[in-house]
């Protein structure tokens, strides 16, 4: 075993990009929330991009290293030691046997991705070892004591170490003469910077299969105001405070095919967006569906951050 859990935080799970096609089965496509940060941390860590990661939510854990790896962290940013010294988030950072790396509370954004070179080794079903905390099908929540193999996947043109790289230096943008380079066919994604929690996040819409079961003021109203992500969010989806919208058919509506995205109006007005764990049928109409691209963003909300939609 490569790693054993010290502290497992609130929340740490097995992710990576999801099993998609599966919902006659009942089950979701789940995977990462912020699929763009465990793609960039995978392509650090030299490993294709559907490696298996971990998805860290508000930091708090701590993981020993039994044998020798090289690991990047993305997505939230805060303080992430390696042996008590703050390691560069968004490199790759090499790691000696017996060292441990500790996460700290996330100062932007809601959820860091580790990436350890040769990807997490965990069970895979249906083709996929993400968790998928709606059936709870997968790997379980990390706890203390658990001990995480380390796989042996390889993008085959990844990491190339330098002749003076040295365990716990940055390899990859930035780091500096002697620390090695990152080769890797596939284009890293841009870094995008967690959300500032006192800032607005803005995310694209498209009008959903029911967008006609409201009015023409509530379509107005839910791409001009700010709705506000309530603590009752999770990976199923996020909840949204904000003024109800107002529909106009009451008549009841069949279980309909739910899909990543879907914005969902129960009767209180206020609306929740599927995410990755969420069900696959639903009876509440769907007004909008946020485009694939912008849910990465939501994926790092806090509660209480601020949403715009755009649409």
């Amino acid at each position: 075993m490569g790693i054993v859990v010290v502290y497992p935080g609130p929340l740490t799970l097995v992710e990576d990009l999801g099993r998609q096609g599966w919902a006659s089965l009942g089950l979701s496509p789940s995977g990462a929330l912020d699929r763009q940060s465990l793609r960039l941390a995978n392509l650090l860590a030299g490993n294709p991009v559907q490696a298996a990661g971990l998805e860290i939510l508000l930091g708090g854990l701590r993981l020993r290293f039994v044998t020798a790896s090289t690991v990047a962290v993305a997505g939230a940013e805060g303080i992430v030691t390696l042996n008590g010294a703050e390691i560069p988030l968004n490199q790759a950072v090499r790691v000696a046997p017996g060292a441990v790396l500790d996460f700290g509370a996330p100062l932007f954004g809601l959820r860091y991705y580790l990436a350890v070179q040769g990807g997490i080794d965990a069970p895979k079903l249906l083709g996929s070892s993400s968790t998928d905390m709606l059936s709870g099908e997968g790997p379980a929540p990390l706890t203390s004591g658990v001990q995480l193999g380390i796989g042996h996947v390889s993008a085959g043109n990844g990491l190339v170490s330098g002749a003076g790289s040295v365990p716990g230096q940055g390899v990859g943008p930035g780091a500096g003469p002697g620390t090695g380079t990152l080769s890797n066919a596939h284009a890293l994604p841009p870094i995008r910077r967690a959300p500032d929690p006192g800032r607005a996040i803005t995310a694209r819409v498209d009008r959903g299969p029911r967008a006609d079961w409201f009015d023409d003021h509530s379509w107005r109203r839910l791409v001009s105001q700010e709705w506000t992500l309530s603590p009752d969010s999770n990976r199923i989806g996020a909840r949204l405070v904000g003024r109800p919208l107002t529909q106009t058919r009451l008549e009841e509506l069949p279980s309909e095919g739910m899909v990543l995205g879907a914005l969902q109006v129960p009767p209180s007005g206020l609306p929740t967006v599927f995410l990755a764990d969420h069900p696959v049928t639903g009876g509440y109409p769907v007004i909008a569906v946020v485009r694939r691209t912008d849910l990465d963003l939501l994926g790092q909300a806090r509660p209480g951050q601020r949403i715009r939609f755009l649409g």
